[in-house]
């Protein structure tokens, strides 16, 4: 893929080479290494953007494998944990809101890179707090979500901004390595610890070493503010002006779907794992069912951007993800034990909401700018949407003394993600609604 992309960008710009006869001789001495040197550029980019997406989700899942651990050894009730299970969201509205203005300041490498590193701290922190309890294990993961957070933001940018015309594809590779990520975190976090000593602490803080890596592909981008070799444009182009992102009726739509999915996701990543083992699973394949439904956007989530970007009407997908996720969830109320396994694939089909958000992100704004306007919009707004739900299920676990009410509120936030999702899901543009 990365060849593939360096090839097209070579022929890129001696085409855009052989236009201008009348480039002096200074200039075409340079000529011959441009090339070459974006097309290593964009190398470094899709490498970027994987290792990045990587570390976008174990600082979560792993917590949620050992939920129970971490509880016992920092004395959290219920309602704590649920507490816990909110500050992710939390933190990527609070954060994410400013990532385009960072981005524009220093440039999205510059950010990116600081965001890995942030995680990498956070990580390597977090469990070993000692004295500090529950308050210090908060501010260390707010600390890597933090980082998670502009990094959320960004990537949808630097996608349109490096590769405007693979959208589906580049958006596929990322959300299929962040569904990786997110699944090799919850299935290999208790094996580790056991293998480590049998030590929660040490089974969350191996996590911080996959983040230190992604930082590294990102310094050499640290400096470059210039447009990517796709943003070449002609010397007197005008900037685009900021879209009004909330006169769009379709940036709240998909704000709203953002918001109910990432509800969802964090409710499955923080809890389901729990349900399974007080259904009587063992801890080790609580954790293991909880990575079959990360995984099942590792290939969904290549697949299904690709498919969108196809279509001029996303609502089927949405329909469809949305019809998976009823149908998981009456498995969990009815036989949580007995069909394990189906519904956990059926929950992960029906997380792929995810990668189809971004992949809508995309499609619904023309330009990078009006990108990076819609999804700091939809994120910031979707993820403050999405705070109250793990910390109402921790809530009403803990009064109901079962996982028959928290179920029940999955179930009915389903219905409205499956409609905002069909709005959201409209052949339009948030520029053309704005200006109207």
């Amino acid at each position: 893929m990365m060849d593939g992309m360096a090839r097209e960008e070579t022929r890129t710009m001696k085409s855009t080479s052989d236009r201008s006869p009348a480039v002096n001789d200074s200039r075409r001495a340079v000529v011959p290494t441009a090339p070459r040197t974006r097309a290593w550029a964009t190398r470094l980019v899709v490498v970027g953007i994987v290792l990045s997406a990587l570390n976008l989700r174990p600082a979560i899942t792993s917590f949620g494998a050992l939920l129970q651990e971490v509880r016992d050894g920092l004395g959290m009730s219920g309602s704590v944990a649920g507490l816990l299970t909110s500050v992710p969201p939390l933190c990527f509205a609070v954060f994410g809101v400013a990532a385009p203005r960072l981005a524009r300041r220093f440039g999205p490498g510059a950010v990116v890179c600081a965001g890995m590193a942030a995680i990498t701290a956070g990580l390597l922190i977090r469990p070993y707090v000692g004295a500090a309890g529950t308050a210090g294990f908060l501010f260390a993961s707010a600390l890597a979500l933090m980082g998670i957070a502009v990094s959320n933001v960004l990537m949808p940018v630097i996608v349109k901004r490096w590769f405007p015309d693979r959208v589906g594809s580049m958006t596929g590779l990322y959300s299929m390595a962040l569904a990786l990520g997110t699944s090799a975190a919850a299935a290999l976090t208790v094996p580790l610890t056991r293998a480590l000593g049998g030590d929660w602490r040490s089974g969350l803080a191996v996590w911080a070493a996959p983040a230190a890596a992604a930082v590294l592909p990102w310094i050499p981008l640290v400096r470059d503010r210039g447009p990517a070799p796709a943003e070449q444009a002609p010397a007197r182009a005008e900037p685009s002006p900021a879209v009004r992102i909330t006169r769009s009726r379709t940036a709240w739509a998909l704000a709203v779907f953002f918001g109910l999915q990432a509800t969802a996701a964090y409710i499955t990543m923080g809890w389901m794992a729990q349900i399974f083992r007080d259904a009587g699973v063992p801890a080790g394949t609580a954790g293991l069912l909880l990575a079959v439904t990360m995984v099942m956007g590792v290939p969904l989530a290549f697949v299904i951007p690709r498919v969108a970007t196809r279509l001029s009407h996303q609502g089927p997908i949405v329909l469809a993800l949305g019809v998976c996720g009823l149908a998981g969830y009456a498995g969990l109320y009815f036989a949580p034990a007995g069909g394990a396994w189906a519904w956990a694939v059926l929950l992960g089909v029906s997380n792929c909401a995810f990668p189809l958000a971004l992949t809508l992100v995309g499609m619904r704004a023309r330009t990078a700018a009006g990108v990076a306007q819609l999804s700091a919009f939809a994120q910031s707004t979707g993820y403050l949407i999405s705070i109250p739900g793990p910390l109402l299920v921790g809530v009403l676990y803990q009064s109901s003394g079962g996982w028959g009410l928290p179920i029940a509120l999955m179930t009915a936030l389903m219905i409205p993600q499956m409609g905002v999702g069909v709005l959201a899901g409209r052949d339009r543009t948030v520029e053309d609604e704005a200006a109207r």
